[in-house]
C-alpha cells in the first residue's frame, strides 16, 4: 500500500526503487515499443503506470515441464524483474515462491477472496481429466478442481504455452490422462491462449504489459491468441524466404545448400505454417531462433503440433495463393507468377505510354 492508504501503482514503486521520472518515461516507451504500441500511445502506457494499481496475478502449474516460466524469467524487453516487481503482484506461483505446502495455498484463497473480478490468473500446463483427474494433484487436491476454483472470480485467464493452450505432448495420441487445455475446461471467461514450447519471453510480458495499459485483453485471432503477436507466419519475415522463393532448398542435413543457408522446407521447417514472432523477436535476447540456427521450425504453436511429426519430414504440399505446389515445384510456379505480373506491369506501361502520346498529339492540334 502507498502512504495514502491506497494501492501501490507501478510508479509508486518505481519511485520506491529510486527511478526518477526521466527513467520512469524511458521505461514506458520501451514497454510501448516492445508491444509494437504506436509512439500516440505511449501517453495512454504512462497514464497506467501512474495511476492504475498493480494486477494481482495467481499463476498455477499443472501437466507441464517448467519452460514457461523459464522463458519468462529470461524476459529482456520489458525485463521480467520489472514485470513481476512492478507491473504486476504476483501472488501465488507454486514455482517462484517461497512458501510452500498449506501456507501457500492460504495465499490463493486470501487473494481470491480479496480480490474477486479482479485478479489474473495465469495457468501453465493443462489439467488430466480421466479417473476424476488424479494424475497432478495440487495441496491434496486435483488440478482440475484447483482450476476451476480460481478461474471461478478471475478477471482473465492468461494460458501459458502449448499446454496450456492446446494440450500439446501431454494431449498427443494416446492421451492416457485425458489431458485437456484450459479453454476446454473453464468456460464463460475471457481467455488469451499465448502458444509454444515455450511462448517467447517479450510476448509473455507483452501481454501482461497490454492488460495492466489497457485494462482488457488485446485483439485476439480464432484460436484467442494476440493479433499483435500471433498474426504473422514465421515464414514471412523468415531471412531464408528469397531461397524458398527461388526454389533452393537443404535436400540433406550439412549438405551444400545448407551451408549456403538455404530453406529448409524439404527438411521439415513448419515455417510456412506457424504464427508467431520467433522470426521478429527471435530468442536468447534477439540472437538467434531455430530456423536462424540451422534447425526447421516445428510449428510448437500450433494446434496439435506434436501429433503433426514426425518433425523431419517436409509438408506434401505448400500453399501459393490460387494453388498447391511441392517444394520442387515452387521455385518454377513463384517464376511464372513473377513472370506474369513482369508481363502485366510491362503492358500497363506501354498502354500508358501510348495514353501519353496520343494525349500529347491531341494537345498540339488544340494548339
Amino acid at each position: 500500500m502507498s502512504s495514502s492508504g491506497h494501492p501501490k501503482t507501478t510508479y509508486d514503486v518505481l519511485r520506491a526503487h529510486g527511478v526518477d521520472r526521466r527513467k520512469f518515461l524511458k521505461f514506458c516507451t520501451l514497454t510501448a515499443a516492445a508491444m509494437g504500441l504506436d509512439v500516440s500511445l505511449v501517453p495512454k502506457v504512462v497514464e497506467a503506470m501512474e495511476t492504475k494499481p498493480r494486477i494481482p496475478v495467481i499463476w498455477l502449474h499443472g501437466l507441464e515441464c517448467t519452460c514457461c516460466s523459464e522463458s519468462f524469467i529470461r524476459s529482456s524487453h520489458p525485463i521480467a524483474q520489472d514485470v513481476i516487481l512492478n507491473m504486476i503482484s504476483l501472488d501465488y506461483d507454486d514455482t517462484l515462491q517461497a512458501a510452500a505446502g498449506e501456507q501457500v495455498e492460504e495465499i490463493r484463497r486470501k487473494v481470491m477472496k480479496e480480490h474477486p473480478g479482479e485478479y489474473v490468473l495465469a495457468v501453465e500446463g493443462n489439467a488430466p481429466t480421466n479417473d476424476g483427474g488424479v494424475y497432478c494433484t495440487v495441496g491434496g487436491d486435483t488440478f482440475l478442481n484447483v482450476l476451476r476454483e480460481t478461474a471461478e472470480h478471475a478477471k482473465f485467464v492468461v494460458a501459458w504455452g502449448s499446454c496450456a493452450s492446446n494440450g500439446c505432448v501431454q494431449s498427443a495420441y494416446p492421451n492416457p490422462t485425458g489431458a485437456k487445455p484450459v479453454h476446454e475446461l473453464i468456460h464463460g471467461k475471457p481467455i488469451v491462449n499465448v502458444p509454444g514450447c515455450p511462448p517467447i519471453a517479450e510476448v509473455m510480458t507483452g501481454v501482461l504489459t497490454y492488460v495492466l495499459t489497457f485494462g482488457r485483453l488485446p485483439e485476439l485471432d480464432s484460436f484467442h491468441r494476440p493479433k499483435m503477436f500471433y498474426a504473422q507466419r514465421i515464414h514471412d519475415k523468415c531471412y531464408r524466404r528469397a531461397y524458398f522463393d527461388a526454389g533452393q532448398f537443404v535436400e540433406e542435413w550439412d549438405d551444400d545448400g545448407a551451408r549456403k543457408g538455404w530453406c529448409l522446407y524439404k527438411m521439415g521447417c513448419r515455417g510456412p505454417t506457424t504464427y508467431n514472432s520467433c522470426s521478429t523477436f527471435k530468442w536468447n535476447n534477439g540472437v538467434s531462433y531455430p530456423i536462424g540456427s540451422g534447425h526447421g521450425c516445428i510449428g510448437c504453436s500450433e494446434n496439435n503440433f506434436w501429433d503433426n511429426s514426425p518433425f523431419y519430414d517436409r509438408l506434401t504440399s505448400i500453399p501459393v495463393p490460387g494453388i498447391e505446389a511441392t517444394p520442387d515445384g515452387v521455385g518454377e510456379t513463384l517464376a511464372i507468377a513473377a513472370g506474369v505480373g513482369v508481363a502485366a506491369h510491362f503492358a500497363s506501361f506501354m498502354v500508358k505510354k501510348g495514353l501519353d502520346r496520343s494525349r500529347g498529339r491531341d494537345a498540339e492540334s488544340d494548339e
